[in-house]
This record gives C-alpha cells, sequence and structure tokens, in this order.
C-alpha cells in the first residue's frame, strides 16, 4: 500500500510503500515515554521503501535495554515523532509512527509486542464514556 505522511505542523513529509499486514503496538517503557502516551503504533517497511519529501527531521539515539542504537526522527518545528530505524543489520527497516501517516484510519494494528509492560487500563478504554468531538 502507498502512503503519505507528515508532521503536525507539516514541515516533515515522506512517503512510503507498506505493508499493512506489519502494522504494529509497542507498549515498551521507552514507546510510552517517546511517544508521551499508553503505547505507540508503527508500520514497518523495508527502508527502501520509505522516502522524506520535505524538510529534514531532528535526530535523537535511544540506547535500547538489549544495547542496539535506535535513531528516533522527529520533526525540528513541532516535535512530532515521526519514525525510527536503527544502524547496522536494523538499519534495513524504518518504524513509520502511525499518526502522522495521512491514510493511518485504513490501517489496523496486526500485533502487540511488549505486553508485560501494557499498563493495566489499556482494555478497558472501548467501556469509557464519548462524545464524537471535545
Amino acid at each position: 500500500m502507498h502512503i503519505e505522511g507528515e508532521c503536525h505542523c507539516g514541515f516533515v513529509t515522506y512517503e512510503a510503500d507498506i505493508d499493512p499486514e506489519l502494522v504494529a503496538i509497542c507498549h515498551c517503557t521507552d514507546c510510552q515515554r517517546l511517544t508521551g502516551a499508553a503505547y505507540r503504533v508503527s508500520a514497518s517497511t523495508p527502508s527502501t521503501s520509505f522516502r522524506l519529501t520535505g524538510g529534514d527531521p531532528k535526530l535523537y539515539i535511544k540506547i535500547a535495554e538489549n544495547g542496539r542504537k535506535r535513531l528516533q526522527y522527529f520533526c525540528p518545528q513541532c516535535g512530532s515523532p515521526i519514525y525510527t530505524t536503527g544502524t547496522d543489520e536494523d538499519a534495513k527497516e524504518v518504524g513509520i509512527r502511525l499518526g502522522t501517516i495521512n491514510q493511518r484510519r485504513e490501517l489496523k494494528p496486526r500485533k502487540q509486542i511488549w505486553c508485560s509492560s501494557a499498563l493495566p487500563w489499556i482494555g478497558d478504554v472501548a467501556g469509557l464514556p464519548g462524545r464524537p468531538r471535545g
């Protein structure tokens, strides 16, 4: 599936070809902190299928629990997390943050990882009262 995306302010833009089956939720504590949310949702794709089309993102390097470097790219203007990749062998894959994908409503997570770190209330949100807007 061909996708396009951008940060909140539109400075960083990209396009990619992804497999919708490779959309996943990560509950690890690093992803919770890096997103400021209960979990992170990403669409994985080979780095050869991902191309920046706008401004250059800023880089933050996070050392994962396994000792590998995770390159976190975000907008230098608005701070939106855009994508992540790794070094060496891990550089062959890019994890695109779902919230930045224009076609995100068409993408559904197919798996979850680091479930041991999931917040205990995560399964209860469907039962919360809601409103269509603010």
